[in-house]
């Protein structure tokens, strides 16, 4: 009985303290998980804030204006670059084509992806096969081809060169694919015994229901247009239809020496994908948080 008393309270200290260290454990294992992440963030933010102060630096500073006192910040740079740079008529082209592809990919993203969803036919599982092998083909690949197809059909140096390339992607027809499934069947039996058609149910049930994969499909298509260099180059030589990347691209080759002025043209031409990124950021990481892997 003396060796039980005796051995008992190091058994009941060491207890308390594997319980201790326990509930330490996750916390601190968070605070490590929060430093990586703010690490993370902002080594990915470092270029852009380098940009930023490099745009509000004086236009004769030597280097990328790092070394510049904000009491020497000036406007100047981006009243400059807005001008020389023609940037009203290609944030207008950018904005029509990006707009464009954006809603004819939403259309028919959402046909394709409710039909492998929900139909059942013949083939089903070939045709999503061939739909996620188009996403492993670079579309440089392509070029010559759909040059070819857009010359026949007289297209070049039109607007519709720009948009058609990538009215369709299978990316945007998995995603909302994947969303659909998530959504109970029911709902859409329910709707047909009250005689809605398969359009109505997807219009009406559906298409509400799926916003946040909608809302991700929105930003990937028109960012991803936004900042598209490679169709205006290959497709458009008329300076009318110059997009924003091309009138960047130009802006570049005009003023190479001078870093302020590029630092404030690379700022107008990121700004707006930024913002609008940030409006939908919420509904960003609910789509792709509520999109699964199920095939």
């Amino acid at each position: 009985m003396r060796q039980i008393s005796s051995i008992a309270p190091e058994e009941n200290a060491t207890e308390y303290l594997a319980i201790g260290n326990s509930e330490r454990s996750p916390r601190l294992n968070s605070i490590w998980l929060l430093l990586l992440l703010w690490l993370g963030a902002g080594l990915t933010l470092l270029p852009l804030a380098i940009v930023l102060i490099s745009s509000f630096a004086p236009s004769g500073a030597i280097g990328v204006g790092l070394n510049v006192s904000p009491d020497q910040w000036t406007w100047a740079n981006y009243q400059v670059a807005w001008r020389q740079g023609n940037f009203l008529l290609a944030f207008f082209n950018s904005t029509l084509v990006a707009l464009g592809v954006t809603a004819s990919q939403l259309i028919t993203s959402a046909l394709a992806g409710y039909a492998l969803a929900r139909l059942r036919f013949r083939g089903r599982q070939a045709v999503l096969l061939v739909i996620l092998a188009t996403l492993v083909i670079p579309f440089q690949l392509l070029v010559i081809p759909i040059f070819l197809v857009l010359k026949a059909g007289h297209l070049i140096n039109t607007y519709g060169a720009l948009i058609l390339p990538t009215a369709a992607n299978g990316f945007g027809i998995f995603l909302l694919r994947q969303y659909f499934q998530t959504i109970p069947v029911e709902l859409e039996e329910a709707a047909a015994l009250d005689g809605a058609t398969r359009l109505q149910i997807l219009r009406l049930i559906l298409l509400p229901l799926a916003r946040p994969a909608l809302v991700t499909l929105f930003l990937f298509t028109f960012i991803g247009e936004w900042n598209d260099l490679f169709k205006p180059l290959v497709f458009t030589t008329r300076p009318e239809l110059r997009t924003v990347q091309l009138a960047l691209a130009e802006f570049q080759e005009q003023f190479t020496n001078s870093w302020s002025l590029l630092m404030a043209a690379v700022m107008i031409a990121t700004l707006p994908v930024v913002g609008l990124f940030l409006l939908g950021q919420r509904q960003f990481i609910r789509g792709i948080a509520s999109t699964g892997l199920k095939t």
